[in-house]
């Protein structure tokens, strides 16, 4: 007895992609219309935050009261870019990501539709009564030529037979679609484009105070990576006077009704002076360089004795905005040139002051109608000798030693002076000025984006409203001297057809021509639905 092994081959694996393979497929999955739909998306839900918190490059005050309020939160939300959207990593990657998908998916669809608009139409099919238009009527005098004559004078692009005629126009539609998506990719470009050669800052300027647009005169300065100090439009100007208006009575008390800035500009050095009126959504302009009103709020000005009766601070000092509804503010005082101590003021700035029934002080209006201060005086080591930096609107309070606590006394008043106790000096409230913020930027790509948006919503309406369709003409053998059968047929190649039939139905009139007894005695429509 034998025995035989049976010898099963190795089973056949599947071979692998390898890196060119994977690259090919993670090339294709990215150009993918459906992958650009899912960036678009996410790209729009990344820019909301930017709306939600407040964002450095447009208003650093807030983003510090943000960091007073609620500290832990705040280091959170910064670690996260919150702060700063639209220059954070994720924000930039959605970006790209979205840019390498239009451009993958859109160029090759571009050179398609281009050899699509060389092609002609298709010739007739043999049998028209199948297509979802069908007409046929007798008419006389009926020829190629003179069929396709008016098809082109109702815009159908035509190539003609020995016997029929085929029309086809709508190539709109397409040529929007690619349009809308070819301008979101300029708008791409364009945006880009202003990230790396345009350049934005912020700056707050004190009534009576001037700006010259250098850098070391921004609070805060963005340069794009292909912008030097010397690519900044060299212009000035001088803040002469804010007014902030508000509804006096009523319901909508205190409402703001509008923000104007009379400022003196200077185009260039030497160059004569000129007046402005700065406005909200009404920037300045010089060169391409737009200087925005962001926001304003009240700068009290202060003279500061120390003990030795010498002046050691005179001037505006800024105050954050604590109560948008009123302008309560608050603001510090710093006097290390006091002697013998040095001094430190918490300051809160009332506009419309009037007593409460707790024996305290509130504002009941954001105008200066009745401006005070409310001081808290310190004295001792500001420790601004120590090298660490510290915030202008904060004072560390914890190594000092109190000496007026200004809930206690009656705010100052325009003019008063609160003498300090122990000889340490004393502080007067001299006047009220305003201050505004402004962002000046300069984007080179602001134009071409309003041109590629313009461009976007018109291919978006051509291809919401264009409709691609096709008509085919077949005429039968000519009598003689006799009417010719002609069959009409037409259809549309995109959803939504049903408007096609008044349409064809004036392609037929305009096919058959004056009509009478005879040549209406074949006649006969179809719709096939």
């Amino acid at each position: 007895m034998t025995s035989t092994e049976e010898v099963r081959p190795d089973p056949v694996r599947p071979a692998g992609l390898g890196p060119a393979g994977w690259l090919r497929w993670a090339w294709r999955l990215l150009t993918s219309m459906r992958t650009a739909l899912i960036l678009l998306f996410l790209f729009a839900i990344a820019a909301v935050p930017g709306s939600l918190f407040p964002q450095r490059s447009i208003s650093p005050d807030r983003v510090a009261q943000y960091f007073t309020d609620d500290p832990g939160t705040a280091r959170w939300l910064d670690r996260l870019w919150l702060f700063d959207v639209y220059a954070s990593p994720w924000f930039a990657a959605t970006y790209l990501l979205l840019f390498l998908s239009l451009a993958g998916c859109v160029v090759p669809r571009a050179a398609a539709h281009a050899r699509e608009l060389r092609r002609p139409p298709p010739a007739a099919p043999r049998n028209l009564s199948r297509l979802p238009r069908h007409a046929e009527f007798t008419a006389p005098g009926v020829t190629a030529e003179s069929a396709a004559t008016r098809l082109r004078a109702m815009r159908f692009r035509t190539v003609t037979g020995p016997d029929w005629v085929a029309g086809e126009k709508g190539y709109l539609r397409e040529s929007g679609n690619l349009l809308f998506h070819l301008a979101l990719l300029a708008l791409l470009v364009a945006v880009g484009a202003g990230a790396l050669y345009g350049y934005r800052g912020n700056v707050l300027l004190v009534e009576g105070n001037g700006f010259a647009n250098t850098v070391a005169a921004y609070d805060r300065y963005i340069p794009g990576q292909r912008v030097s100090a010397d690519s900044l439009q060299p212009f000035s100007f001088t803040l002469d006077d804010f007014q902030a208006t508000y509804v006096a009575a009523g319901q909508r008390r205190g409402q703001p009704l509008d923000y104007s800035a009379r400022i003196t500009v200077a185009d260039r050095p030497g160059a004569a002076e000129r007046p402005y009126t700065l406005r909200v959504n009404e920037p300045l302009d010089v060169g391409g360089t737009q200087a925005y009103l962001l926001g304003h709020g009240y700068a009290p000005t202060f003279k500061v004795l120390d003990g030795k009766g010498e002046v050691a601070f005179d001037g505006p000092v800024p105050c954050l905005t604590a109560d948008q509804a009123t302008y309560t503010s608050e603001c510090v005082i710093k006097v290390p040139d006091a002697r013998p101590e040095q001094l430190g003021f918490l300051v809160r700035f009332l506009p419309t002051t009037v007593p409460a029934q707790d024996g305290t002080y509130v504002s009941v209006f954001p105008g200066a109608a009745n401006p005070t201060a409310q001081v808290f005086a310190f004295s001792g080591d500001l420790g601004l000798g120590s090298g660490r930096p510290q915030s202008v609107y904060r004072l560390e309070t914890d190594r000092l030693k109190p000496l007026v606590m200004g809930n206690k006394t009656k705010p100052l008043a325009v003019g008063e002076t609160l003498a300090l106790p122990s000889g340490a000096g004393s502080v007067q409230l001299t006047g009220v000025r305003e201050w505004i913020t402004l962002q000046v930027a300069h984007d080179p790509g602001r134009v071409p984006a309003l041109v590629a948006a313009g461009l976007a919503v018109l291919g978006l309406v051509l291809s919401l409203t264009v409709r691609r369709r096709r008509v085919w003409v077949r005429l039968g053998a000519p009598g003689e001297g006799g009417p010719r059968a002609v069959e009409v047929g037409g259809l549309t190649r995109d959803e939504g057809g049903d408007g096609f039939a008044e349409e064809f139905s004036r392609v037929v009139t305009a096919l058959r021509g004056p009509r009478d007894g005879a040549a209406a005695a074949r006649e006969g429509v179809k719709d096939a639905h």
